[in-house]
């Protein structure tokens, strides 16, 4: 079993996190919406682990 990793960890983070809002640019929320609904399951598929993915759950409905 893995455990949930908190630290920073994304190779060319400022260049990811410009092209996750390039993809919602002129897109109603709906549509955004649905694009962080299927990336939330693309990634989680990719984990495939169910112990980091509760732990993601609850730690994200903590900071929400």
């Amino acid at each position: 079993m893995s455990t949930l990793n908190l630290k920073a960890n994304i190779d060319g983070a400022d260049d990811f996190y410009a092209e996750l809002l390039a993809i919602h640019e002129g897109r109603s929320k709906a549509e955004s919406d649905a694009i962080n609904a299927r990336l939330i399951l693309l990634l989680a598929n990719h984990i495939g682990d169910r112990a980091v993915l509760s732990d993601a759950m609850q730690k994200a409905a903590v900071s929400a």
